[in-house]
């Protein structure tokens, strides 16, 4: 569940298998990643507005999540 600043949540299909293939890849929190991962959901039929603005709201909150993830792994892998 994907949650934006204005407290809109949206449910996303693969997020969680996206991250992890991301993760793997060795690719850093960026906006270049954030876009590769908006294509990615993009691939397995998830909405991503198309307008300019929409699409940065979605960068930004997919690489907080992003950030999120990489943060708890490396949390796990130090344990």
């Amino acid at each position: 569940m994907l949650r934006f600043p204005d407290g809109t949540q949206i449910r996303i299909n693969g997020l969680d298998e996206i991250l992890a293939e991301i993760y793997s890849e060795g690719r850093p929190a960026n906006e270049e990643t954030a876009e590769e991962i908006i294509n990615r959901l993009e691939t397995m039929k998830n909405y991503i507005p198309s307008s300019d603005r929409a699409r940065k709201e979605y960068a930004y909150v997919l690489l907080k999540e992003y950030r999120n993830y990489v943060k708890s792994r490396t949390d796990k892998n130090q344990k």
